[in-house]
């Protein structure tokens, strides 16, 4: 992950009755015009399920640009939060899941640029660097919603006292896989997951919100993204298992409102993971928002596409966020 230039440390112990919690911040030469990231890892010792487990998380250049970093992780043995700090916060905050169909994380087209981009308009984001399932994790196909639920109980914990946040107007924005993850998190907040290890467990998991972006939904054929399944469920996922994990399944009517995004031309998932969403959404009566765009493909993270309309939905996000109250309403959207 790089060099570590510069060390900080949070004490929660007075809030909290915690040991100290430190943050790392990485390297800011690929991105020259921001502050140092802080990386907050997620639990204090072994991450559950984990017992015996040695990992090193793995980076692998996937761009062709090398001005702009594209970096896919693995091997994930310490999840962790990387946190971007707005010049002016306004109080919200957006927990941000990259995708990769569980078989690595976009760090950086879905992660950090959308963290970035946020964090123009005050918004304090937090990446999130989740577990892998099958890479010797127990209950492998659910450490991802184990560290999912724990980073929202952290920002929740740490939040108020060192990034001004309101712990109502946090949200969760997922993208493909990450989108999945992110709405497991919306419709299983208040599943138990993992025995709880100190206090922050005792804070709420469910988000404010939740923006879901071109997201691998459903598990069920003939709509699941595969690959996806396979990573998470096995090879041989029943029925019963497919549907478990499912998030149109898991639908509730006390989740958080839904800002939903897909092209219509997705060839690698189905638009229809998205109407089967909002479709669930709109019978459970939960507020929600669709945008199902012509053209954009998969992947498109929040780069400018020149000539098409889906370029456009960072911007439609906003405004629903400010609709809604989780971004602060005075404030104009702004993106470079």
């Amino acid at each position: 992950m790089g060099e570590v230039r510069e060390r900080q440390k949070i004490d929660r112990r007075s809030a909290l009755g915690l040991t100290a919690l430190t943050l790392t911040a990485l390297p800011t030469r690929v991105y020259a015009d921001v502050p140092a990231f802080e990386m907050i890892p997620l639990w204090s010792a072994t991450p559950p399920g984990g017992e015996g487990l040695s990992l090193k998380t793995q980076a692998v250049e996937a761009g062709d640009d090398p001005r702009v970093p594209d970096r896919h992780l693995s091997l994930i043995g310490l999840p962790e939060l990387t946190a971007i700090r707005p010049a002016n916060p306004d109080g919200s905050a957006i927990l941000i899941v990259p995708g990769g169909g569980y078989s690595f994380e976009a760090y950086d087209r879905e992660g950090i640029e959308p963290a970035l981009r946020f964090a123009q308009l005050g918004t304090t984001a937090f990446v999130l660097t989740y577990r892998l399932p099958y890479e010797g994790w127990k209950n492998g196909a659910d450490v991802p919603l184990q560290d999912a639920q724990r980073a929202m109980r952290l920002i929740r914990a740490i939040g108020p006292a060192h990034y001004a946040l309101e712990p109502n107007r946090v949200g969760v924005l997922g993208f493909s896989a990450g989108g999945h993850l992110a709405a497991l998190l919306a419709t299983k907040f208040a599943t138990p997951t993992y025995a709880p290890v100190d206090e922050v467990d005792k804070l709420d998991a469910r988000p404010s919100f939740a923006a879901l972006l071109y997201a691998v939904v459903t598990l069920r054929r003939p709509y699941a993204h595969e690959a996806s399944c396979e990573k998470l469920l096995g090879p041989d996922a029943s029925r019963q298992l497919r549907d478990a994990y499912s998030a149109e399944m898991s639908i509730v009517p006390d989740m958080p409102p839904c800002f939903i995004c897909a092209a219509g031309d997705d060839i690698y998932v189905a638009p229809e993971n998205s109407l089967m969403m909002y479709s669930g959404l709109r019978a459970a009566k939960v507020t929600a928002e669709l945008h199902l765009f012509e053209k954009g493909g998969h992947g498109f993270g929040v780069r400018a596409q020149p000539g098409l309309a889906i370029s456009d939905w960072p911007e439609l996000f906003w405004r629903w966020g400010q609709g809604g109250g989780y971004f602060a309403p005075a404030r104009s959207y702004a993106a470079r």
